[in-house]
């Protein structure tokens, strides 16, 4: 069994995304292009953003440090440190409010492929 320390993940992409243009980073921990199941830990600096795109299925994301918005269709909803938040299957985006870490954990409907 392999194990990952999800505060080391992101104390180290949080230092990626600092120094990356997009401000953000990000590494799958679970899963790949054919499996059902993924997890990948996400970093943003703040004002960052993951434009619109469409979810690969079923998905969540629980916020592991600072504040993020999700929009979707006119709609937003706010997640901060703690919060379990179930995303919309349609198109929507992503906002990093304060530095941010978040744990998305997505089930792919086959076929699709997961967006980062």
């Amino acid at each position: 069994m392999d194990t990952t320390n999800l505060d080391q993940q992101v104390s180290e992409l949080g230092d990626a995304a600092g120094k990356a243009g997009n401000g953000r980073s990000a590494r799958m921990l679970y899963g790949g292009p054919t499996s059902t199941l993924t997890q990948t830990v996400i970093a943003m600096r703040e004002g960052a953003r993951l434009g619109d795109h469409e979810s690969p299925g079923e998905a969540t994301m629980l916020v592991l440090r600072g504040r993020l918005r999700v929009a979707s269709q006119g709609q937003s909803w706010e997640g901060a440190e703690g919060d379990l938040l179930e995303l919309p299957l349609e198109t929507h985006a992503v906002e990093a409010v304060t530095d941010a870490a978040f744990l998305l954990t997505a089930a792919k409907v086959r076929g699709r492929r997961a967006e980062a």
